[in-house]
């Protein structure tokens, strides 16, 4: 349920487009996970942050049914390039779909298949940006395979780092999801190569500069 602040938050950032609206509305009746949607202010903030840095190239894990896809390309010159890669094919023809209708389809290249493969595919790119917002048990094994493709001066955003505030509890619980988000933000902060700071922004994003 939208709180009172979040709902203001939304209505003086940028609305989505059309073919966000779209998606939205797809994947809540195509989905059992809707909750997994990026929200539109988190969208507007990858777009607005891509266009602040001039990116061209970005690597994103986790593309559920591709509105942060969609939202990141938004934030690309037209021969600026996403890179997504997702576990589930049955999404597929919805992502590609929703692709289609926002005009971004020569800009992103959908991976299907397992992550870790793909990216030893990917091995030797640079890239701006990376996006992680995928199996939260494997955020530090993401971060170690993709810290040296990002450029100096580059950034990972990461997504759900505050899970609900579980890894800040009192006591915190000891499922895999949880204990995968607390060591990765553990991990994070004593890393020398980086600078973070952690947002409140919806279930908390880090912002991650490469040095």
């Amino acid at each position: 349920m939208e709180t009172p602040e979040e709902k203001y938050i939304r209505e003086h950032s940028m609305p989505q487009s059309e073919a966000l609206s779209w998606l939205v509305k797809q994947t809540h009746l195509k989905t059992a996970y809707a909750r997994m949607l990026t929200g539109s202010v988190q969208g507007s903030f990858l777009t607005t942050l891509l266009k602040l840095m001039n990116a061209r190239k970005v690597l994103e894990i986790g593309t559920f049914t591709g509105y942060s896809s969609i939202c990141m390309a938004y934030g690309l010159p037209e021969d600026g390039h996403v890179d997504t890669l997702e576990i589930n094919d049955e999404l597929e023809y919805l992502i590609r779909e929703g692709f289609e209708k926002a005009g971004v389809t020569n800009r992103i290249t959908l991976h299907i298949g397992d992550a870790f493969d793909t990216l030893s595919s990917l091995e030797g790119e640079t890239y701006d940006l990376a996006y992680i917002d995928a199996n939260k048990r494997e955020y530090s094994d993401y971060y170690d395979k993709i810290i040296d493709m990002i450029r100096p001066g580059g950034c990972i955003i990461v997504d759900d780092v505050l899970w609900d505030g579980k890894p800040y509890a009192e006591d915190v619980p000891n499922d895999k999801q949880t204990q995968g988000i607390v060591h990765f933000n553990e991990k994070v902060i004593q890393d020398p190569r980086v600078e973070v700071v952690m947002l409140p922004v919806r279930h908390g994003m880090s912002i991650i500069r490469k040095k």
